[in-house]
């Protein structure tokens, strides 16, 4: 819904990378380069978490290794990225709330020329139609401590200030790393698109055991339709904590927009 019928827009959206050897090595990344260039999108969508943890399970690569490497994505629309929570909670000068620098995948990413949002909007036109491209920063970039047993969060993300950069009614699309903002996404936003979940990385049957999300199976992963307001949660291409997927295969997401009129 609110998205002109007739107006075809290809997306390819590719999200938590978690770069790192063995699991996620250069040469993987260059090969998912390519096929994701090889998929005729019209726009090529970064979801966050490009930075990895679990140093005692693989080794983390630094983002002047990748970034390089992401930066040969092509798309006519162009390439375009938000950050996620582990671009702050891994990198050493963020982390803890200790910031003296924007986090070093952004660095990264816009020295090798990706646009990186972060509370910020972009209009786009294709065909003659105009769209807007929203970015939305990150909900929990920084851990400000535990309670009840649970880690809490200090978020950077600001929704109402970033849909208010939007001048006009164009259709617009909204990128938010965790999909825990969906419910006070409104219907001015025709589709909002995620990652983080990660689908849980362990999918039994359509339901995970464990997601990092307030909402649980809720968000945990796929096509999700609310009052009519459309959600899409990426599976991901890499692993968290544990190099371990099971039932969530790695994937690079197509989203086809607009029906033939």
């Amino acid at each position: 819904r609110n998205w002109p019928r007739g107006f075809k827009l290809k997306l390819a959206l590719i999200s938590d990378v978690h770069a790192c050897d063995p699991m996620m090595t250069i040469g993987r990344m260059e090969e998912i380069v390519a096929v994701t260039n090889g998929l005729g999108a019209d726009a090529i969508l970064m979801l966050g978490d490009y930075e990895a943890s679990a140093r005692a399970v693989f080794r983390p690569l630094l983002p002047d290794e990748w970034a390089p490497v992401l930066a040969q994505l092509r798309a006519p629309l162009g390439v375009h990225a938000i950050l996620g929570n582990h671009d702050f909670w891994d990198d050493p000068e963020t982390k803890w709330r200790q910031i003296k620098r924007p986090p070093r995948a952004r660095v990264a990413l816009e020295k090798a020329g990706v646009p990186v949002y972060e509370n910020d909007v972009v209009r786009l036109t294709k065909d003659g139609q105009p769209f807007w491209l929203a970015g939305l920063a990150d909900q929990i970039a920084f851990v400000t401590g535990v309670k009840n047993g649970r880690m809490t969060f200090k978020g950077l993300d600001d929704l109402p200030g970033t849909l208010a950069k939007v001048t006009d009614d164009a259709p617009l699309i909204l990128m938010a790393h965790e999909p825990d903002i969906f419910p006070k996404v409104s219907d001015r936003v025709a589709l909002t698109l995620s990652g983080h979940t990660h689908g849980g990385q362990v999918r039994l049957f359509g339901w995970s055991p464990v997601v990092p999300s307030e909402f649980g199976n809720r968000f945990a992963y796929g096509h999700v339709i609310e009052d009519e307001r459309h959600l899409i949660v990426s599976g991901g291409l890499g692993c968290s904590i544990l190099p371990v997927r099971f039932g969530v295969p790695p994937e690079i997401v197509v989203v086809e927009l607009g029906a033939d009129a």
